[in-house]
C-alpha cells in the first residue's frame, strides 16, 4: 500500500527588514518539511478562513508579530513525503510589512521552535525549506527588477 495522500494550502510571509529575512525554524511537529530547516512564517489555511487571515494567525503563533500590510506575490506547489504521508502543498507567498516587535514563538508545541531575522547574504538552500529557498529566489529576482517566476528544477 502506498503513502497516504494529503493536500494542503498554506499562506506564507516574506518579510524583509534591513536585508534580513524573517525565518522560523521547523520543529519535530512540522507535518510537511523536515525539522531543523529554516522556513517562512505561515501555515495551513483552515476551512472557511481567508488566506490573509490565516497568514496573520500563523505569523502571530510562530513569531509573535503582527501584519501591517500584505500583498500576494506568487503561488507554488510542492510534493513532499514525510512520515508516511505524500503531501501536495500549494503555497501562497505574501510580501508583508510588520508592526514593530521582536520575533518570539508564541505557540506551544507547534511546528516551529524559533523565529529570527536572518541576513539574506550567505543563506544557503541546504538550511532552508524548499518554500523558503523559493522565496529567497523571488526576492533576488525582484531586486533585479524581474517579476517572480516559477522556479525550474
Amino acid at each position: 500500500m502506498g503513502a497516504r495522500v494529503q493536500t494542503r494550502v498554506s499562506a506564507y510571509a516574506i518579510a524583509v527588514e534591513d536585508d534580513r529575512l524573517l525565518l522560523a525554524r521547523l520543529s519535530d511537529a512540522s507535518p510537511i518539511f523536515l525539522p531543523g530547516l529554516w522556513h517562512l512564517p505561515g501555515g495551513g489555511i483552515d476551512p472557511g478562513e481567508q488566506p490573509v487571515e490565516a497568514l496573520a494567525r500563523e505569523l502571530r503563533e510562530e513569531t509573535g508579530l503582527e501584519i501591517a500590510a500584505a500583498r500576494l506575490l506568487d503561488a507554488r506547489t510542492y510534493a513532499v513525503e514525510r512520515r508516511g504521508v505524500s503531501w501536495s502543498l500549494t503555497a501562497l507567498f505574501h510580501a508583508v510589512s510588520l508592526k514593530a516587535g521582536v520575533p518570539a514563538v508564541a505557540e506551544i508545541d507547534g511546528s516551529t521552535d524559533a523565529a529570527v531575522w536572518t541576513p539574506m547574504a550567505g543563506l544557503r538552500d541546504s538550511v532552508l525549506s524548499p518554500a523558503a529557498a523559493d522565496a529567497l529566489r523571488m526576492l533576488e529576482s525582484m531586486r533585479r527588477g524581474e517579476l517572480p517566476v516559477t522556479a525550474t528544477r
